[in-house]
């Protein structure tokens, strides 16, 4: 029962981060699993059905912006893990997180660097996490259509920057991120 998990939106400077928890079953295995970074949009979307079909147990879970200006983004993204970890419904013998830190948990965890690149419950998970969190990021455009969070996914690009000067942080911003302090001194 190894649990692969790993985490999607750690440098965005909008949005949630979000974790995944994926024990798969070895009696199905999933071709086309990678690191869902390199997957096309299509790939992943089509990997994610098979997976939360197949899968002997997954789990998404997230640490809010809030969570995430309160903490650092880091120890949400640990706390991010444990709630997905904590959210399946069988328990894990193991926990392989992609990364070199771990969060705590009542099973023994492992933190193994490229993770998402080398076992297939991390890529899972991370496959998991990023089209959960993309569908969060595409939910947040329709509400704030003005910052093209459909585009780049809260990611610090020109034009989120440019939108951030123009319109000021949504709620949804990361106020604790250098580019969101610097916009609360013109937006107070």
């Amino acid at each position: 029962m190894i649990c692969g998990v790993d985490e999607a939106g750690r440098g965005p400077l909008a949005g949630p981060v979000c974790a995944a928890a994926v024990i798969l079953d070895p009696a199905r295995p999933i071709a086309g699993l990678a690191d869902s970074k390199k997957l096309s949009a299509a790939q992943r979307e089509r990997l994610a059905a098979q997976i939360r079909a197949q899968a002997l147990a997954w789990c998404v879970a997230e640490a809010s912006v809030e969570e995430i200006d309160a903490l650092n983004i880091l120890q949400a993204t640990l706390l991010a893990m444990q709630r997905a970890v904590a959210g399946l419904a069988l328990r894990p013998t193991e926990v392989l997180i992609d990364g070199n830190r771990t969060p705590m948990l009542e099973v023994p965890c492992r933190a193994i660097i490229g993770g998402d690149a080398k076992v297939a419950e991390i890529a899972a998970a991370s496959i998991l996490a990023k089209t959960s969190r993309d569908a969060r990021m595409l939910a947040l455009h329709a509400e704030y259509p003005g910052y093209g969070f459909d585009r780049h996914k809260g990611y610090g690009t020109a034009a989120h920057l440019a939108a951030l000067k123009r319109l000021g942080p949504s709620p949804h911003h990361r106020k604790s991120f250098a580019p969101l302090r610097e916009q609360l001194a013109l937006f107070p």
